[in-house]
């Protein structure tokens, strides 16, 4: 998957509906989320965020990718979202996928940590 495709995919995971989430995270995928329970695993990370209304867009900033292996893929960025009518949301992200085959892949990873507030 080559990069312009790489932020495209992490965008559809911000913006896109619940089936376009279902179909992007893999079953087995663990993530880190800023409120609680904070870590979710396989279909219960799949239905949790894919119950919730999704963003209506996402500005990626100061993004990186690794490729540390065939068939591995390890995003890591700022991100900067908003809904209708709600106060945007920060945070620093990771997300890393994995191809089943061919052109198909799977998030396995994703984390979300808001920016410190300092005292």
């Amino acid at each position: 998957m080559d990069d312009a495709r790489v932020w495209t995919f992490e965008q559809g995971l911000w913006t896109g509906d619940a089936d376009h989430y279902r179909e992007l995270v893999d079953k087995d995928c663990l993530m880190v989320l800023p409120a609680e329970p904070y870590i979710l695993g396989g279909s219960a990370a799949i239905e949790a965020v894919a119950k919730t209304p999704r963003w209506t867009s996402v500005d990626i900033t100061e993004g990186q990718i690794s490729r540390p292996e065939e068939g591995l893929i390890v995003v890591a960025y700022k991100a900067h979202a908003e809904k209708d009518g709600e106060a945007g949301y920060e945070a620093w992200c990771t997300s890393t996928y994995r191809r089943l085959e061919h052109d198909v892949w799977r998030v396995v990873q994703h984390q979300q940590t808001p920016p410190l507030s300092l005292r």
